[in-house]
């Protein structure tokens, strides 16, 4: 998009971009403090699913007007959905994501088992121990360990949900001590010990990509927007190996794979407003899909965000993840991500405002267990006690 924004300034003589790029836990916190204090830094942010609806309900974002020709009902409705609050849009999506199991087909072929649909947690498992067995240098799987609320927190979250598990009970008190959760992170802790790559608890999306790549890694669950780089043969070694599988279970689909999408938003306090219209309008637009298509190749262009996209017969010919990713975008659902009832919307996070520090500090917990510093038992009281905290100071209960 950096590259290509050449293209928007020759359109729009006057208007000039000055980007910002930064890594994604040094954003997230940056981006909040300029809204919340209305410190006017930024013209446009990038910011998610959580943010959107609670900043457009507070009025910290300016609401996203497109003209007709940008056909808002080609946004994927899960997507549209979780950007809007009460029908209005408050940030479109340039990518969208779920999340599901990218896996070496040679080495499970090599294992003689399969790897079908929403699999048990337990049959990935010994897949995982098979492979790492066989294969000297490939670890048999590959998952987040870095903490944050979007990172470690997020994946752990949807492996959770499977197990059963929830954030809060309908009363909002956090559940982090049930048993669920107990089950679900001592299993993550036990499988990435025994068949992750060694400093699992420092890797987060960027670092398992690049051993991917390497072929490293016999399986990696993770955002969907993955599948665009593993099968790029100019990035991946192993890019003609490689198949795709929906999210693993445990008792229940619910829950198991998540939601995202990537959007550029308008803060409040902007004073170039109608250009940061255009340029958020152009930047998610057909049009752009079709710029991207002709510069980089149908395999490069922003996925998870329009219908047009995916009924595309050249995105689909070169995209052999297309169908994989379209199936777990529709298959999360935000109003009924866990087994048991919660008072709360989302899948990987409770889209609420006290979720990004009880995300965190949990997050630090979990590396902490995966570390081996402490036990899953301390970890998971520790969660706790910081969830607990932060619900009583916000009145909860």
């Amino acid at each position: 998009m950096q590259k290509l924004s050449k293209e928007f300034e020759k359109a729009n003589p006057g208007i000039t971009l000055k980007w910002v790029i930064l890594e994604e836990g040094v954003l997230r916190q940056r981006v909040t403090t300029d809204i919340a204090t209305k410190g006017g830094q930024f013209d446009i942010m990038t910011i998610g699913m959580y943010e959107t609806p609670i900043w457009g309900k507070k009025g910290w974002l300016m609401e996203i007007k497109p003209p007709a020709s940008y056909d808002v009902d080609d946004l994927l409705p899960a997507m549209r959905d979780g950007l809007s609050v009460d029908g209005k849009l408050y940030s479109v999506p340039f990518y969208g994501e779920s999340s599901m199991i990218m896996y070496r087909k040679d080495l499970v072929a090599k294992t003689g088992m399969t790897l079908n649909d929403n699999p048990t947690w337990g049959h990935v498992y010994d897949i995982a121990k098979k492979i790492s067995e066989q294969n000297s240098g490939v670890y048999g799987i590959c998952l987040r360990g870095k903490p944050g609320w979007g990172d470690n927190t997020a994946f752990v979250t949807t492996m959770a949900n499977s197990f059963g598990a929830r954030w809060f009970d309908e009363n909002w008190k956090p559940q982090l001590t049930s048993p669920e959760w107990m089950h679900a992170v001592s299993f993550y802790v036990d499988l990435l010990t025994k068949y992750g790559p060694p400093g699992s608890s420092g890797n987060s999306f960027n670092e398992i990509l690049a051993l991917f790549n390497e072929g490293k890694c016999g399986m990696w669950i993770d955002a969907t927007i993955a599948a665009s780089f593993i099968t790029n043969p100019d990035q991946s070694k192993v890019a003609n190996k490689v198949a795709f599988a929906q999210a693993p279970t445990a008792i229940t689909k619910r829950g198991a794979n998540w939601l995202w999408a990537w959007a550029l938003g308008i803060p409040a306090g902007t004073k170039k407003m109608k250009e940061a219209q255009k340029f958020v309008q152009w930047a998610t637009s057909k049009e752009y899909i079709q710029l991207v298509a002709k510069t980089n190749g149908w395999a490069s262009v922003p996925t998870g965000t329009r219908t047009s996209t995916y009924a595309n017969p050249n995105f689909q010919k070169a995209a052999l993840f297309a169908s994989a990713e379209l199936k777990a975008i529709e298959s999360a659902d935000p109003n009924n991500s866990t087994f048991r009832p919660s008072p709360y919307v989302g899948v990987q996070f409770a889209a609420i405002p006290e979720f990004q520090a009880i995300g965190i500090a949990v997050g630090q917990q979990l590396t902490a267990a995966l570390a081996g510093k402490i036990s899953v038992k301390k970890a998971l009281e520790n969660a706790q006690k910081a969830a607990d905290r932060e619900m009583r100071k916000a009145n909860y209960y």
